[in-house]
């Protein structure tokens, strides 16, 4: 607890400190700010460095995207939050030299303070000081924190958009994306059921078809016969309902990893795959799912629609904290992005806060991209 106590405290004092430095900078940049709006020059570029400030030593901010006449009018305004953080600065300097100089006179006996009686620094004079300097010094080391916040407020009022409507968006988009998860759980089931109506239930029918004309074969050579492609038949029945059973969710992938379930899905494939992982290692279970039928859904509909001779897949981390999936064919191209498979992926990819984007011009190549964050 102790241990908890001491880090918040350092976690506040360099905080503040931050944000000294950073709302300096500020004071500093005001009137360059004030000269760029009055001469229209260089509005958005100055723009850009104070909201870096800003992020750098205190927090984000959300903006818009920037035009040269909103830069203007933020820079026009925002000289005032700098001179009025140049005088807390100046103020609390003031204070931190007064006090400074009357305990040090007071301590080595000098006659260097800025506040004395009769050129000395009494018990009696600290005494007096004491509380009313301390609560100037409170003030106006709370004043840093304040002007921060209200630099940081005005740059998103006038350029961002506030914390609540960015709640209010991303409680609308959640609900967006829940409701399109459903909607992409639904049509996996109908697809499900579909495959095995349509692949499963017919080879098991001509099984048990099969079976019966066994029973009633008259001849030791037609019973065999029968007998071999009943065989054949339940064989195929095997292979199409582990297909099925790959579809909803590969049992390699939770017992060997991506890598392993990437290769199988190479192996299983009509058409020739080269895999590029460059994943060092696993970014968790829900993202590898995602990872794996993004890429198996491209391969499929790549093998079933546009003939082509190579699919590579490559996966490898982005550089800002996710994880980038490409598939690419070097087929007839095409690929509706609104079709049933595309569109189910892409609310897939949706539903982890990811990116997704089909290129696939007629003739060519047909490039899908996919990016989840790992966080």
């Amino acid at each position: 607890m102790h241990q908890v106590e001491r880090l918040g405290a350092g976690s506040l004092v360099r905080g503040w400190f931050r944000m000294l430095v950073g709302l300096t900078i500020g004071s500093l940049t005001g009137v360059a700010g004030l000269a760029a709006a009055a001469a229209g020059v260089g509005v958005v570029g100055l723009t850009e460095y104070e909201l870096g400030r800003i992020t750098r030593f205190d927090r984000a901010v959300h903006t818009n995207p920037l035009t040269r006449q909103g830069c203007r009018r933020y820079l026009a305004v925002r000289w005032l939050v700098g001179a009025l953080g140049a005088g807390v600065i100046c103020l609390l300097a003031f204070w931190y030299a007064i006090g400074i100089s009357m305990v040090t006179a007071w301590l080595f006996d000098g006659d260097w303070a800025l506040v004395e009686d009769a050129d000395r620094v009494t018990l009696g004079l600290l005494a007096l000081v004491a509380i009313p300097g301390a609560l100037v010094i409170f003030v106006t080391t709370a004043g840093v924190v304040g002007v921060a916040v209200l630099d940081r407020w005005l740059a998103t009022a006038m350029l961002g958009t506030s914390q609540q409507t960015l709640l209010r968006e991303r409680v609308a988009e959640l609900k967006s994306t829940r409701a399109e998860v459903i909607e992409a759980i639904d049509d996996e089931r109908r697809r499900i059921e579909r495959d095995l109506h349509d692949g499963v239930q017919q080879r098991l029918v001509a099984l048990g078809m099969l079976i019966g004309r066994a029973k009633r074969a008259r001849g030791e050579e037609q019973l065999q016969e029968l007998l071999r492609q009943a065989h054949d038949t339940a064989g195929e029945a095997i292979d199409e309902l582990r297909e099925v059973a790959t579809r909803v969710y590969p049992a390699v992938l939770d017992d060997a990893g991506l890598d392993a379930a990437l290769e199988v899905l190479a192996e299983r494939s009509s058409v020739r795959v080269e895999i590029s992982n460059r994943l060092g290692s696993s970014p968790g279970t829900a993202l590898e799912t995602v990872i794996y039928f993004v890429t198996s859904e491209a391969v499929n509909n790549a093998a079933k629609h546009a003939d082509p001779s190579l699919v590579e897949i490559h996966v490898r981390p982005d550089g800002e904290g996710g994880i980038a999936v490409l598939v690419r064919d070097d087929g007839i191209g095409g690929a509706d992005p609104t079709g049933t498979g595309l569109s189910g992926l892409a609310r897939r990819v949706k539903a982890v806060d990811g990116d997704f984007e089909v290129t696939s011009p007629p003739g060519g190549p047909t490039t899908i991209y996919a990016r989840v964050p790992c966080e």
